[in-house]
């Protein structure tokens, strides 16, 4: 596992944005799994000015997004603010500003009929695909990835969540209060990629910003695995792991100074090797 450490969180999103630069560099038919909320924000602004400034290409990439509120999808009859669907989300904040084809992006429609059925054929989409060569991941305040709530099952799959009280405050108030929503308007359930799902993935990429998030960051690196905090499954991964996470959010950590070490002696080998 690679632990990044950066100062401040456009430092931390620059690295992030790189990253998946490389990768999309790499292999231009990449499948990349992406992640919503606040954190990310600052790596797809930086994936835009990429593809903006130096011609990142995006036109043969595919992406799947983690998870979708179930009854909204977007609309973009509404202002911004007004509709919380994570597909208008990721319109507004990445795929209208980049070269992506609409046929490649998948996002799970959470005003679907037939949410059982729906989240089946999502993870056959993903095995069509080739599965997914790098998943972007957040971690939430009680530790979840994607809606993978306290107690889920570290083998789940692509399936309906029942949300949390500390999912729904949180959303609430990086959300919904901004917008006006009252909260008994909020989503209570959400389809989200299972544990296992996220798990199959060839690469992952875990972010994290803030100090109110540096006690579950130390959990998910350094405490058990657990499925009380699902991001802990990232000690079970075999794949390639970069976690990126500014100061405050690496605060908490007993092995900060290792980490860094390592990260020194890394960049003391390549530039040996070049």
């Amino acid at each position: 596992m690679n632990v990044i450490i950066r100062n401040t969180y456009e430092e931390m999103s620059r690295y992030a944005a790189e990253v998946i630069a490389a990768m999309v560099r790499s292999k231009p038919d990449c499948v990349l799994g992406l992640a919503t909320g606040s954190t990310p924000i600052g790596t797809y602004r930086e994936l835009i000015r990429m593809h903006k400034e130096e011609g990142l290409d995006f036109s043969q990439v595919k992406t799947f997004n983690l998870d979708e509120y179930l009854g909204l999808g977007m609309d973009l009859s509404k202002p911004y603010e007004q509709d919380q669907s994570y597909a208008r989300f990721m319109h507004e904040e990445l795929f209208k500003h980049i070269n992506i084809k609409k046929e490649n992006i998948h996002i799970p429609d959470g005003l679907t009929k037939n949410p059982e059925e729906f989240c089946m054929q999502y993870e056959e989409e993903i095995k069509k695909a080739g599965g997914i060569d790098l998943q972007l991941l957040g971690i939430g305040g009680d530790g979840h990835w994607a809606f993978n709530e306290p107690g889920s099952s570290l083998a789940s799959r692509t399936r309906v969540e029942a949300l949390t009280k500390q999912t729904l405050d949180d959303n609430y108030e990086l959300f919904y209060c901004k917008a006006g929503i009252p909260r008994e308007q909020m989503p209570h359930f959400a389809i989200t990629m299972g544990i296992g799902t996220i798990l199959e993935a060839r690469n992952i990429l875990m972010i994290a910003n803030g100090r109110r998030k540096a006690d579950v960051v130390a959990k998910a690196i350094e405490g058990p695995v657990t499925s009380q905090i699902t991001a802990s499954a990232i000690q079970l991964f075999s794949g390639g792991i970069t976690v990126v996470l500014d100061r405050e959010a690496a605060s908490k950590l007993k092995d900060i100074d290792y980490y860094l070490h390592k990260e020194k002696l890394s960049s003391l080998f390549s530039s040996k090797k070049s």
